[in-house]
């Protein structure tokens, strides 16, 4: 038995645990996976290098509407992949080696573990650690759907199709989430004949209505879409290539492809450290329960000295909540008196696809749900396409949503679509987390002519809420 003053299940955020506070104690960081997690391995960090030059091989097809005749004629997919995980599988390492063997006080264990209770893990080898605090970020993996055909070699998840030897002439993805849409965007920017299939009627369907109704229809325009499908099987074929079985309503429909990528969802890994078994509590979806001060619940009581952070204990699936609950964390580990909340205010998240889409807050359904008076409720659609900058992009597509109270004056949601929707929404995010109302937010400051950012300057003007005599001209 090895114990440990900090015992560290996660490489992700929680490698950011380690602060020179830690430097005369002795910290244990255990992860059987790839050193840095998912978003620097196989997330966040190279889907979005992927979506870059996808992004501008697509742009050579919307570049006809404005008069500039514009081709694609090859994709260097081998080095644009080599680019991609030379950098990335190299500070992977760095970082493994500087834990494991340039910091005398660190000790990495690459295996998985169990819980034998909440401060005693047990290694796959059979080692005992004991730790005096631990902090559970063991993140989340893809799921499977349980059907024939899943384990073929030309089925991938977002963990492995990254890493293929060749650009797939036809690619099937199966989901209709942010990353089945990001990943059908990077295939089809970069030259891949792509057929979306999902099985409800809409695609990004968690998101506003409005939303998810318009990229549905913007999707369909860039690659095929086929809804209200359910897959069934997958089969190989004597070519190499493999054929997914759907139905609908008992009506049979067949894709063939060279590559299929599941993007089914992902679930959180709190069953493979045998979480209930060792006394904590779970959500009904698998995530590690916790207080507001990310400690871990046992019977409703929070565990001393036992922490839970990222996919393992959030619903949100994202770094940047991840990296937020590693700061509240490191400082409640370092100030055990003077425990820290973490503040989910305002949480925007986005979807890499094209468009793109970022929303942060209530959507307008939710809002009036929610409402006491739904007439409170008051809501603004504001095309790209009404503002000088749209007009030189000839932009039939983009977006801004708003939901807000009339009573308040202040932001309920925002929801947008279309062209760096992800750098747009910060404003009202900001707005948002101070409590800045509407009004102050549209008449207060300054915006940009003839900038894209008027769209949201115009958004928030158009929503119907009392200006108030010392409104901002």
């Amino acid at each position: 038995m090895t114990r440990y003053d900090l015992a560290i299940v996660g490489s992700g955020s929680g490698n950011s645990l380690i602060t020179p506070y830690w430097d005369d104690k002795k910290v244990a960081l255990i992860d059987a996976g790839i050193f840095g997690g998912t978003c620097l391995n196989v997330g966040c960090i190279p889907t979005k290098m992927f979506v870059y030059p996808a992004t501008l091989g697509a742009s050579t097809q919307q570049a006809g509407r404005l008069g500039i005749d514009l081709e694609r004629r090859s994709t260097d997919w081998r080095g644009i992949r080599d680019r991609i995980f030379g950098r990335i599988d190299a500070i992977s390492a760095a970082g493994l080696r500087y834990r494991d063997q340039e910091l005398d006080n660190v000790d990495v264990y690459q295996e998985r573990v169990v819980l034998r209770d909440p401060h005693t893990l047990v290694t796959g080898s059979g080692e005992v650690i004991t730790a005096d605090q631990v902090v559970l970020a063991s993140g989340s993996r893809a799921v499977l759907p349980d059907v024939p055909g899943v384990e073929l070699p030309q089925v991938h998840t977002s963990d492995t199709i990254m890493r293929l030897d060749d650009l797939p002439e036809r690619v099937l993805v199966i989901g209709g989430g942010f990353i089945a849409a990001e990943f059908a965007h990077v295939f089809h920017g970069l030259g891949s004949s792509v057929t979306q299939v999902n099985r409800s009627g809409a695609l990004l369907r968690h998101h506003d209505e409005e939303i998810s109704r318009r990229f549905t229809a913007a999707a369909a325009q860039r690659w095929e879409v086929v809804l209200d499908h359910a897959l069934t099987s997958i089969t190989g074929n004597d070519d190499g290539t493999v054929t997914g079985h759907f139905e609908q309503e008992g009506q049979p429909l067949e894709v063939r492809a060279d590559v299929v990528l599941l993007a089914t969802g992902r679930i959180p890994n709190s069953d493979r450290l045998d979480a209930a078994a060792a006394g904590l509590d779970l959500e009904e979806d698998g995530r590690l329960a916790v207080d507001d001060f990310q400690r871990v619940l046992s019977g409703g009581v929070p565990v001393e000295g036992c922490y839970a952070l990222g996919d393992a204990s959030n619903e949100y699936q994202l770094k940047h909540v991840a990296n937020r609950e590693a700061r509240v964390v490191a400082h409640n580990l370092e100030h055990p008196r003077a425990l820290r909340v973490t503040d989910r205010t305002a949480v925007p998240a986005a979807v890499f696809s094209d468009p793109q889409i970022a929303a942060v807050g209530l959507t307008e359904a939710q809002a009036r749900e929610q409402a006491a008076d739904e007439s409170d409720v008051v809501a603004v659609v504001q095309e790209y396409g009404s503002t000088a900058y749209g007009w030189a992009m000839e932009d039939q597509e983009g977006l801004v949503k708003l939901v807000a109270s009339r009573s308040t004056g202040r932001l309920l949601g925002a929801h947008i679509m279309g062209h760096e929707a992800s750098m747009l929404i910060q404003p009202l995010i900001q707005a948002m987390a101070t409590g800045l109302g509407v009004v102050d937010m549209a008449r207060g400051q300054y915006w940009i002519h003839p900038a894209l950012t008027e769209v949201v300057e115009n958004a928030l003007l158009g929503l119907d809420l009392p200006q108030g005599a010392d409104a901002p001209l």
